[in-house]
């Protein structure tokens, strides 16, 4: 049975395939995008937190340098998807302009998303601009990259920002209505599947690999992007992009499309993956208070309440939470070196930029950022 709740949810990151910004190829659907992006602001309106993942830079580029079908050369792919980047940012600047709203444009590989200090960057930016009622349109930075072009695609990275920001859902919009048992476009008998948990086994063999003439990615590679954001208890929905307000449906939980539910063992752990799979490189020592805030209050870790600092570690780095009796009660991610904290440890928040010229944040584990490890059991025993 269908379990979708969209509407309560908060965060969600939208991805739109080439096929449907664009018109199978020649340019971009302007129209298509227009009516995408005023459902986008009638979700920021009900208080959404979205993210849009945008395909198409290539195919954009490509029509605009006069080319009909997609070449091979990774250069001339790099020199397209240049060209297509500003003329979506161009054209996404615009409409959600109509709508009342300022969009960004992030370039990221998947590698930035690997890389520690360039993951906590971009959490933080992303984070920061959804702060603002900025809507991120993020694109794959093909410019520069290599496999992403090749064999890649932006499900995979659409994913990866779920996991990033532990979104609530992960929307695929794509030219086809949902992941069939088999190629509706091959066989008209086919059934969708409405409903499916990620770890069902059957998944991969209903998604046999189909793919757009414009895009990189096929059915089978939303399947695994499904799985990879299930990693931080995202759920996605596959879905068709052309369908009249299929984001608005979504708002009331009705869906013409497929829903990929990941697991409740997923849910309970959508912090711990970030955590678990690097290696802690040093250790911070907290104070009573810290302790109790961070337990008891679901807060930050703040500079004033680290007395000591053991180790040698970077920004980004997964740093042990210690307490007065060196029983270690998290782990999460820094956001200051070992000389930057050994700097500001005791002093306030305020005092950050004073003591280093700068800061990078008014806390040094961001609670999104953190995995309690001791449970709650009242307040701290004397």
């Amino acid at each position: 049975m269908n379990k979708l709740n969209f509407t309560s949810s908060k965060r969600i990151v939208i991805k739109i395939g080439s096929s449907i910004i664009t018109k199978n190829g020649d340019g971009i659907d302007n129209v298509q995008l227009k009516s995408i992006v005023e459902q986008i602001a009638k979700l920021v309106a009900k208080k959404k937190e979205i993210v849009l993942v945008s395909s198409g830079a290539i195919a954009a580029g490509l029509k605009k340098l006069g080319y009909k079908d997609r070449p091979k050369e990774l250069s001339v792919l790099r020199a397209a998807a240049s060209v297509g980047q500003i003329i979506l940012a161009r054209i996404y600047e615009q409409l959600f302009a109509k709508s009342g709203l300022i969009s960004s444009l992030i370039l990221l590989t998947h590698d930035d998303l690997s890389i520690k200090k360039s993951y906590l960057n971009a959490r933080s930016t992303i984070s920061n601009l959804i702060d603002q009622n900025i809507v991120p349109v993020i694109n794959e930075n093909d410019t520069v990259a290599d496999d992403e072009i090749r064999f890649g695609d932006n499900d995979t990275l659409a994913a990866m920002v779920a996991n990033l920001i532990e979104a609530d859902y992960l929307v695929l919009l794509t030219d086809q209505t949902g992941l069939f048992s088999d190629d509706p476009r091959k066989n008209k008998q086919t059934n969708l599947i409405e409903h499916a948990f990620i770890d069902d086994e059957r998944l991969e063999k209903f998604a046999k690999d189909t793919k757009s003439s414009q895009g990189t990615g096929g059915m089978i590679t939303k399947i695994r992007a499904a799985q990879r954001a299930a990693l931080s208890g995202t759920d996605t929905i596959i879905a068709s992009g052309k369908e009249s307000n299929i984001l608005l449906s979504l708002e009331n939980n009705k869906l013409n499309g497929t829903y990929l539910e990941s697991s409740e063992a997923d849910k309970v752990t959508k912090k711990i993956w970030m955590v678990n799979h690097m290696k802690p490189k040093g250790k911070i020592f907290i104070d009573r208070g810290a302790e109790e805030a961070i337990i008891f209050k679901g807060k930050s870790l703040l500079s004033a309440g680290v007395v000591k600092s053991e180790g040698i570690y970077e920004r980004g780095e997964i740093i042990r939470c210690m307490n007065e009796k060196n029983k270690e009660i998290a782990k999460g991610l820094i956001n200051y070196s070992n000389k930057e904290v050994e700097k500001i440890m005791g002093h306030t928040s305020n005092e950050i930029e004073s003591l280093l010229g700068y800061i990078n944040e008014s806390n040094l584990i961001h609670r999104d950022n953190m995995v309690i490890l001791q449970k709650k059991k009242g307040r701290l025993n004397e």
